[in-house]
C-alpha cells in the first residue's frame, strides 16, 4: 500500500501512561520503528512532545479512550497534525492484544491513510461546549432533586404534586415553607396558593391532609437546599454561557478528516458570528435562545466542517444506519453519537410538532401513522439540523414549508387518494379546481 505519511506515530492511551510507536523512514529508505511508553503527567507529555518533533513526526493518531486523550491532545495541539479515532473503526487482530501491538497498528493504519479523525472543535468552541454540557447535567441533578422531594411529600400523606404541576414554583415553594415552619393546618396551607391556582382550595385542602413528620421536614428541608444550590449554580452558568456568546470571537473550526465528497453548496461568505447565528437560529421552531447556544458549541458556526447535511446528521447519529445484506434489509438504528445534541434537538422536536399548520407538524403526522412516533420525532429532529446547516451556511432564517407541503408535491395524487376514499362511503364528489386569487 502507499505511504501517506513518511513521520507518523501511533499512541495507545490509558489512565496513567501512553505506549507510543513512532514510525520513520531509516538510512536506506527501510522503515524505522521505536517505541517508547511515557507517563501521562505534564512533565513526561512535553518529554513526548520533544521527542515527536526530534523524531520529525509530522501526524500523530490516538483512540478517543473517555478522558484521557484530552491531555494529551491539549499538549500537542498546534505542534502536529493530531487525528483522535474511534477505536471501533480500528479493531486489533484477535490474539495480538498488547498495549506496544496497539500502538504499531495505530501508526500502521495513519501510515497509509486508513484512519479517519473525529471532528475536534477549536478551543473556543470546546470550551462553550464544557459550559453548556455542566449546565445540561446541572438541570439533571435539578430534576433529581425534584423527584426526590416528590418522594418525600408523598411518604407523608401529602398529595401536592397530584394539584400543582410545578411544586418549585411561587405557591408550592410558599407552602412548602410554611410545612417546614412546622404549619400542618390545610386550610391555612391551600390560602398560600396564588394566581389561579386559587380556583383549587377544595382540592388543595384534601392534598395537604397527611402526617408530616419531624423526619419528613428534616428531608425536605436538606432537598430544598440543594435545588436552592443548583438554582444558583444554574445562574451562574447562564451569565458565563452569555459572556461567551456575547465577548468571544467567531468559532472557525478545521475541516475534519471526513471522506472527500464535494460540498453540496460552498459557503461563499465568511462564517457568521455568533451574535448573528444565535439570531438566525431562533426563527426555528421549537428552538429558543438556549437550545441555539448548545447548537453553536455542539456544531459551531461555520459549515465547512461538514461536507454536506448527510455528513453532519450522520455524524449526530439523526440518520438511519445502513445494514444490509443479500439483499435483506435489517435493522436501521441509528447508532450512538453526540448525545448532547441529539438529545436536545429530539426535545426540540417534540415542541416544534406542537405548532398547527408547520412543516414539523406534517413531518410528524405523516410518518407516526405508519412508522410510530419515536421514528416521526428522529425525523423531526434531523429536518431541524439539516435546516440549521443550510441556515448557517447560507446566512439565510428559517422558511416553513407549511403542513400541506407534501400534499403539494403530488397535488393530483393526493387528489385522487380521497377522492377514492369518499366513494368507498357511498358518496360521489366532483373535483373542481379553485380560480386563482389576484
Amino acid at each position: 500500500m502507499e505511504v501517506l505519511h513518511s513521520h507518523c506515530a501511533g499512541l495507545d492511551v490509558h489512565k496513567k501512561t501512553v505506549v507510543v510507536c513512532c514510525l520513520t523512514p531509516g538510512a536506506q529508505g527501510q522503515r524505522q520503528r521505536e517505541v517508547r511508553t511515557f507517563s501521562t503527567v505534564t512533565g513526561e507529555l512535553l518529554q513526548l512532545l520533544d521527542w515527536l518533533l526530534a523524531q520529525g513526526v509530522t501526524h500523530v493518531a490516538m483512540e478517543s479512550t473517555g478522558e484521557y486523550w484530552k491531555p494529551i491532545y491539549n499538549l500537542l495541539e498546534g505542534h502536529l497534525e493530531l487525528l483522535v479515532v474511534n477505536a471501533q473503526h480500528m479493531k486489533q487482530v484477535p490474539g495480538r492484544k498488547t498495549d506496544v501491538k496497539d500502538a504499531e497498528w495505530i501508526a500502521d493504519l495513519l501510515q497509509h491513510g486508513l484512519l479517519r479523525g473525529s471532528f475536534i472543535p477549536p478551543l473556543p468552541q470546546r470550551d462553550l461546549r464544557d459550559l453548556t454540557r455542566q449546565r445540561a447535567n446541572l438541570m439533571q441533578d435539578r430534576t433529581t432533586v425534584v423527584n426526590r422531594l416528590h418522594k418525600t411529600l408523598e411518604w407523608a400523606n401529602i398529595k401536592l404534586t397530584s394539584v400543582l404541576s410545578d411544586v418549585t414554583g411561587a405557591s408550592g415553594r410558599a407552602i412548602l415553607g410554611a410545612l417546614l415552619t412546622g404549619q400542618t393546618d390545610p386550610t391555612v396551607l391551600a390560602s398560600l396558593a396564588r394566581g389561579r391556582l386559587r380556583s383549587k382550595q377544595t382540592e388543595l385542602v384534601a392534598a395537604l391532609t397527611g402526617v408530616m413528620r419531624p423526619h419528613h421536614s428534616f428531608l425536605l428541608a436538606q432537598a430544598l437546599i440543594q435545588l436552592d444550590f443548583l438554582d444558583e449554580q444554574l445562574e451562574v452558568f447562564d451569565t458565563m454561557i452569555a459572556q461567551y456568546l456575547a465577548e468571544a470571537p467567531p468559532i472557525h473550526a478545521s475541516p475534519p478528516d471526513l471522506p472527500p465528497d464535494p460540498p453540496a453548496d460552498p459557503p461563499a461568505d465568511p462564517p457568521l458570528t455568533r451574535e448573528e447565528a444565535l439570531v438566525l437560529l431562533d426563527t426555528i421552531p421549537g428552538v429558543g435562545p438556549r437550545v441555539a447556544a448548545i447548537l453553536l458549541a455542539e456544531i459551531g458556526t461555520n459549515m465547512a466542517q461538514f461536507p454536506t447535511a448527510r455528513h453532519l446528521a450522520g455524524w449526530a447519529r439523526l440518520a438511519p444506519g445502513n445494514n444490509e445484506s443479500a439483499g435483506k434489509r435489517r435493522s436501521g438504528a441509528t447508532g450512538r453519537g453526540n448525545r448532547w445534541l441529539k438529545s436536545t434537538l429530539v426535545q426540540s422536536a417534540w415542541a416544534a410538532i406542537k405548532i398547527k399548520d408547520s412543516y414539523a407538524a406534517g413531518l410528524f403526522q405523516r410518518l407516526c401513522a405508519r412508522r410510530g412516533a419515536k421514528r416521526a420525532i428522529i425525523a423531526v429532529a434531523h429536518h431541524l439540523l439539516t435546516a440549521a446547516y443550510y441556515m448557517l451556511l447560507r446566512h439565510q432564517p428559517y422558511h416553513d414549508l407549511g403542513a400541506n407541503h407534501f400534499d403539494q408535491l403530488h397535488a393530483q395524487h393526493t387528489v385522487n387518494r380521497l377522492t377514492h376514499r369518499i366513494r368507498q362511503l357511498g358518496f360521489e364528489v366532483a373535483v373542481t379546481p379553485m380560480p386563482e386569487t389576484a
